[in-house]
């Protein structure tokens, strides 16, 4: 087994604006920092799956320990780090509350994973979501649509009939003016269609994840080729992922939590009411004598997370150890295919390696991950148990003190990750001390 690491994070306790580590000792047996703990920053409310599965509200500053619920199982919590985000739709935490009911629609109660949602019923079938008389709709969003940003459409449908296709309709005016919208069948085959050919949006990407036994979030990325405002948005049962014709009469689906935000990614829920609101980034950060807990010569680091839709244009990482200004820098991170990453800068030499196996990351499953550097001999990088690439590195030893850990981010990025453990050594293990440590 490979020698204990000098600090170890498996997340667990906490309070609020610190997150307690397990193990944060030099290898003389020096407490890392002023305690070891890490610092948590984040100045807004935000959400979480709980224990139970429900999605529920956590306090400022606050670290979020998700349970994650893939196919409504839930298990050990993770830590969840997401940047920061707003949500445009209106009354999204309670979508009985200034939504319109069509006529053709009846709508009852029901909880959807722990928020306030609507079970549709079809009264009378040949409308469309696309109509007042066919759809459940909030009005005057007045969301800015900026030409050339990209945005994502999200929101929760539950299966509580026989029925699984259901979709969403966006009004836009504007010089973008037209009709966005897009279908969803949750049944096993996870099937995604456009409802408009919408011409002014590029780059259209669709998602089902199962967030429960009966729910899942669906969602769509697209990027805007003009400015406009979303101005009403519509959701509904549909006959098909293509058309936004309602199914037939008695039929039902349950929808909650919509939401629209900036960016290429769905990230957790942000509820409002009569106004947007805004989540701020989850700033997760161990500083000050922390140079101990990795040699400047050689030098492990260890992560096991969940992963979660990602954006990898921004290269966030998982686990860093720097200089505190990102310059001198031993990380794990997602790299520019959607894989990991491997990145070392020292001595003014800056060297990457990337994963092939997986060459991306599959949402929803779980990774772990361990790369070694020495100097004056090689590195390696395991996934799984598997090597995913070892080599001669060029530069020399870090020559700046290694004073600042991160989670989740790096220098101001922050992307989503469910981070279940972390840790640090301050050698480089073997190879077979690698495999072992990140075999499944």
């Amino acid at each position: 087994m490979p020698a204990s690491p000098s600090l170890l994070i498996v997340p667990a306790r906490f309070k609020t604006g610190k997150l307690y580590t397990q193990i944060a000792t030099t290898s003389a047996g020096v407490v890392l920092g002023s305690s070891g703990d890490f610092n948590v920053t984040r100045a807004t409310t935000a959400t979480r799956f709980n224990s139970a599965g429900l999605i529920e509200s956590v306090a400022s500053g606050v670290p979020r320990l998700d349970y994650y619920t893939s196919g409504g199982t839930a298990g050990c919590p993770a830590l969840l780090v997401e940047p920061s985000g707003s949500n445009g739709i209106l009354n999204s935490q309670d979508t009985a509350t200034n939504w319109a009911l069509g006529p053709n629609l009846t709508s009852g109660y029901v909880d959807v994973i722990g928020v306030s949602g609507n079970n549709l019923t079809v009264a009378a079938s040949g409308s469309g979501i696309g109509s007042s008389a066919g759809a459940l709709r909030r009005t005057s969003n007045n969301v800015a649509l900026a030409s050339g940003s990209t945005y994502t459409i999200s929101f929760l449908m539950r299966q509580t009939g026989t029925h699984t296709i259901g979709g969403y309709y966006a009004a836009i005016t504007g010089g973008a003016a037209g009709d966005l919208g897009a279908g969803f069948n949750v049944s096993g085959s996870f099937s995604s269609g456009s409802l408009f050919a919408y011409t002014g949006a590029t780059s259209r990407i669709r998602r089902v994840e199962r967030f429960g036994a009966d729910v899942y979030r669906c969602s769509e990325t697209f990027t805007m080729t003009a400015s406009g405002t979303l101005t009403t948005l519509s959701i509904g049962p549909t006959v098909s992922v293509t058309s936004d014709t309602n199914s037939a009469s008695g039929t039902t689906m349950a929808f909650a939590a919509p939401q629209i935000e900036l960016g290429a990614i769905p990230t957790s829920f942000i509820p409002t009411t009569t106004a947007s609101a805004t989540r701020n980034a989850d700033v997760i950060t161990l500083s000050g004598a922390v140079s101990g807990c990795i040699g400047q010569t050689e030098g492990t680091l260890y992560a096991e997370i969940v992963a979660q839709p990602y954006n990898n244009a921004s290269f966030p990482a998982i686990l860093q150890v720097d200089d505190g200004a990102d310059s001198q820098r031993f990380a794990i991170f997602i790299g520019p295919s959607g894989g990991i990453r491997v990145r070392f800068n020292a001595s003014g030499v800056n060297a990457s390696l990337d994963s092939t196996n997986p060459a991306t990351l599959v949402v929803g499953q779980t990774y772990k991950i361990a790369a070694a550097f020495g100097f004056n001999g090689s590195q390696a990088f395991y996934i799984n148990g598997v090597l995913q690439v070892s080599g001669s590195v060029t530069a020399g030893p870090f020559t700046a003190a290694l004073n600042r850990v991160m989670l989740g981010h790096r220098a101001g990025i922050v992307s989503p990750f469910l981070i279940r453990s972390a840790a640090i050594y301050t050698t480089r293990l073997t190879n077979a001390e690698l495999a072992a440590l990140t075999t499944p």
